[in-house]
């Protein structure tokens, strides 16, 4: 399996192949079977794939989270064995793609990225777009996979590269959860047993919200209601957007694609979650 640390080598590798479908799946590691499925989806639908291996420091507000991401390179590189032998694979080293120190790119992106994770976490987005970006410009993907976990950071993604005329296709990919409802993440091997496990009422709270067709007050009601049953979760944020603003709906009922988002800490672990309503 083709495996690159350094800028050049993939550069090179790169410049091979002159077709017009190659597919990127972009990672800070630590796969799971969310990842995977990208990767999979990536490998049906492309000639060729890349995966992406990268802790993006710029990202991360606090050094202690960086610190405490998990990283499992040679289990990584295994599971995409898997899914095909020639699935190329890129892990970098932040001195890699960010030879000048550690500095993001400022982007407008019409208040998507103040917004929930924005909000809690400042400078986030610019992170994620700046390594995004320098991703894209060197593999130059015809198409870009990304999880719908992440339903914020997917719709700042898609509009940063509209603004910018970017070509590559943005596929989003469904969330993959673990048996108890709790949305698959790489965080989640921080969590203690009872926790993880518990953590699935997360899940069961927006389903029931769908599925009974609440209203936005009850929504806010019972969500809150649900995390004071589970003291040992913090509810950092609750809120029914529309999908592609992220802007708070006003009306349930005639909103057009309203979606519920849901942020939660446990044991200075943060999980997040998310569901259409309609």
């Amino acid at each position: 399996m083709p495996l690159y640390r350094k800028l050049e080598a993939l550069k090179l590798a790169r410049s091979s192949y002159k077709g017009n479908a190659l597919g990127v799946v972009p990672t800070m590691g630590a796969l799971h079977q969310g990842h995977l499925s990208l990767i999979a989806k990536a490998k049906r639908e492309s000639e060729v794939v890349w995966v992406t291996i990268f802790v993006n420091p710029t990202q991360f507000e606090k050094k202690d989270d960086l610190d405490k991401y998990p990283e499992s390179l040679a289990a990584d590189v295994a599971a995409i064995y898997e899914i095909g032998a020639d699935i190329h694979i890129f892990a970098p080293t932040a001195t890699d793609m960010y030879p000048e120190g550690l500095a993001t790119r400022g982007q407008r992106l019409d208040g998507l990225d103040n917004l929930m994770e924005g909000a809690d976490r400042p400078g986030h987005f610019d992170g994620v777009i700046t390594i995004v970006a320098k991703l894209f410009e060197v593999l130059q993907p015809h198409q870009a996979y990304f999880g719908e976990k992440d339903f914020q950071q997917l719709q700042v993604i898609k509009k940063w590269a509209k603004d910018q005329h970017i070509p590559t296709r943005i596929i989003p990919c469904p969330i993959v959860r673990e048996a108890s409802g709790l949305a698959m993440s790489s965080r989640n091997a921080q969590l203690s047993p009872k926790d993880r496990k518990e953590a699935g009422f997360i899940y069961e709270t927006m389903l029931q919200c769908k599925n009974k067709s609440l209203d936005k007050p009850a929504v806010y009601t019972t969500t809150k209601k649900a995390f004071s049953a589970h003291p040992n979760f913090d509810l950092r944020y609750v809120l029914c957007a529309e999908e592609d603003s992220l802007k708070e709906v006003h009306d349930l009922v005639s909103a057009n694609k309203p979606r519920l988002f849901i942020a939660a800490s446990v044991a200075g672990v943060r999980l997040i979650d998310n569901i259409a309503l309609k």
